[in-house]
């Protein structure tokens, strides 16, 4: 490939603006007030999409809430007032699936992050928050992303965890000063 770096950025760049235009001004308010309402978050995904839940998790921790990531050693069992929030881009996953009918089971409630609005996991959740973005599902469409596979998803998952944060904040009464207080010494 022959684009310089500035070059290929700039078409990256230019499809998460499109992704982020597409996306309707109140798309993450139903997340938000589920989060704001839960007793104790659980974050899954996989593969990349599962850095970014586990990114988003760490978010959460700095905002005071009791979040884990799904197989951590430390995860608690989940029940009424909790919430699991799974993220399948490509719209479904076996174990995204089996997760949710486990939470639902025990009284928790349960949320989709996809770009598949229309994939049966959706109808299991419930709240669906849709990132309009390429993944591994369509990545071989004439009109594919510049990026490979499924990575216009996850930057935009990216993107999109740490702008909820920016909304969850004042929600939760706190500040840049609180958040940095949590965040580790052990580095």
């Amino acid at each position: 490939m022959t684009e310089t770096l500035a070059e290929l950025s700039r078409k990256a760049l230019r499809e998460l603006s499109d992704v982020f235009a597409r996306m309707p001004n109140d798309c993450a308010d139903e997340l938000i007030e589920a989060i704001v309402a839960a007793r104790k978050l659980v974050l899954f995904g996989c593969g990349c999409e599962g850095l970014k839940m586990r990114g988003f998790a760490m978010r959460l921790f700095h905002l005071g809430r009791d979040v884990t990531v799904w197989g951590d050693m430390s995860m608690p069992p989940v029940g009424p007032d909790d919430l699991l929030i799974v993220s399948a881009g490509p719209g479904d996953l076996t174990t995204a699936r089996v997760l949710v009918l486990r939470a639902r089971e025990a009284g928790a409630r349960t949320a989709l992050i996809t770009a598949q609005p229309s994939a049966p996991l959706a109808d299991q959740v419930d709240v669906v928050t849709v990132i309009p973005a390429q993944t591994m599902a369509d990545d071989t469409a004439s009109h594919a992303s510049i990026l490979p596979m499924g990575s216009l998803f996850e930057a935009a998952q990216m993107l999109f965890f740490e702008l909820v944060v920016l909304k969850l904040r004042p929600l939760l009464h706190e500040t840049v000063e609180t958040m940095r207080a949590r965040h580790t010494n052990l580095e």
